[in-house]
Formats: structure tokens, sequence, C-alpha cells
């Protein structure tokens, strides 16, 4: 083993691979850069209505390498063990058997590899994320508040009426956290990881409860291009998830990152 790589982080996967193939890596892109980076070419309307029914089939649906009986990756194998014993009901689909839905759902979902799970619709994660909350006995759990939340979500505001709702949240606070429970009791360890950071790393912040409000929980999916929860915001601008957050504040730089976004902001303005 030359390296290891955590979570899906396309930028610091091609510097390791051109470290040790000899080439000149480039340092990957924030957080912000891939945010605002271009859009791959688009799934073709029939593929994303292909795409739209297959989430649709079940509540709970598995995008992997392979099928249940037969998975055709470790990853996509880890993700049926880890389903099965908390007792999840999932469908399936291979998508080595098609390439326009292979293709289609990372636009989709902006989510880049595979396995992926989704939840009446709504991406929960890769096979990091479901085996992190498989071992933290989290996932059935997890799983049971994201049907219920889908089950008793009222009818949706109208497009224009979320969009201020969610930027209006997302400026509440200099240092805003969109998280699972609340910051004396996070519903998720990834929640609860990133409020021990921020706790540890002295920064004072505000929070919001994405599983009591399932508009905003998908308009700012859509607001921030970020698939998954929590969320950190300073000024309005999206710092990352839990990976570079935590990642951050290991190399101890979690405060020093949140007052630099601070004052350009604020000189900015």
């Amino acid at each position: 083993m030359l390296d290891t790589l955590e979570g899906a982080d396309a930028g610091a996967l091609t510097a390791k691979a051109q470290q040790h193939l000899g080439a000149s890596a480039p340092p990957p892109p924030s957080a912000a850069a891939v945010a605002a980076a271009p859009a791959a070419a688009s799934a073709s309307p029939a593929t994303l209505a292909r795409i739209k029914g297959l989430l649709a089939e079940q509540p709970v649906m598995l995008f992997m390498k392979g099928v249940p009986e037969a998975p055709r990756c470790g990853f996509s194998r880890r993700v049926v063990e880890s389903l099965r014993a908390a007792g999840v009901a999932f469908g399936s689909f291979d998508i080595l058997s098609d390439e326009g839905v292979r293709q289609g759902l990372k636009e989709v979902a902006n989510w880049p590899t595979y396995p992926q799970l989704f939840v009446r619709g709504e991406l929960l994660g890769g096979c990091d994320i479901i085996t992190e909350m498989a071992s933290a006995g989290e996932l059935r759990a997890t799983v049971d508040e994201m049907l219920a939340a889908a089950a008793a979500a009222p009818a949706p505001a109208p497009a224009a009426d979320l969009q201020a709702r969610v930027k209006a949240l997302v400026h509440s606070h200099d240092v805003m956290l969109f998280m699972k429970g609340e910051p004396e009791a996070p519903r998720c360890g990834f929640s609860g990881q990133v409020v021990g950071a921020l706790r540890a790393a002295g920064v004072a912040f505000g929070s919001f409860d994405i599983l009591s409000d399932d508009g905003v929980r998908q308009g700012l999916k859509e607001y921030a291009n970020w698939p998954t929860y929590p969320q950190l915001y300073v000024k309005g601008e999206l710092l990352g998830g839990c990976d570079i957050v935590m990642e951050a504040a290991a190399g101890g730089e979690l405060r020093t990152t949140v007052d630099e976004m601070l004052h350009r902001m604020q000189d900015a303005s």
C-alpha cells in the first residue's frame, strides 16, 4: 500500500495518483472551486427519465456494481453487507449494465463514485458514509428517519420562496452549520464530529436542523451544489462537509481557515 484516501475527493485522488506516478501533482481544488466548476455534459432527457423511474422503484435504492447476490466490487459488497446486517430492505440496480444510467446518475446526484445509496430519491451516500454509519449502529435509524421525513413532508413551497428562505438561513450567522439534530444532540456521527471540531477550534457558530424541514434540506443541496450533510458556511460561502472540516481540524487549520474567509468576505463587502 502506497497511500490511502477517504471520501469522494477527485482532486486529492488525482494528486495522489500523479505523485506516485512521478508527475507533478496540482493541489486539490477547494470546495468552492468544485462548486463553481462547469457541469459535465448533460444526460439525455430519456436517460434522466429512466433514472427518475429507477429512483422511485423502491424506498431504499442501491446503485452498485453487480447485484446483491454477486457484487462486482468490494465497495458494493461492503454496502450490501451493511444494509443486510442493519435489516434494511432495499432494491438495487447494476450500473455496469447501463452506461447511460452510470454516467447520468453521477450528474443527478453530484457524486462521482459507486455504490450510491438513495432513500426516497435522496442520496444518503457512498461506501464510506454507509459503512461508517453501520459501524456506529446508526444506519437503520438514519434510513428510518429519512423515510419518515419523506412521508411527513408537506407540499413543497414555490421555488423562489424556498430559495429566499435558504439564502436567509445561510446568512443568518457569520458561521452557519446545517446538520442533523442540534449541537447539544447531533443525530448523526458526521454532524457530531463537525460540532466537536468547531468547538475544539473555538469557532462560534449558528446551526439549523435539516431534519426539521425537508424543504430546506432539499433546497440547500441545490443552492450549494453539495449533496450531503452536514454543510458548513462562512459568510454565506460553503466551506465544505464533514471530510473537509475534519481535515482542516486535523491539520490545525480550521480556525485559521474560518478567520481568513471572514476577513475576505468583510473586505469584499
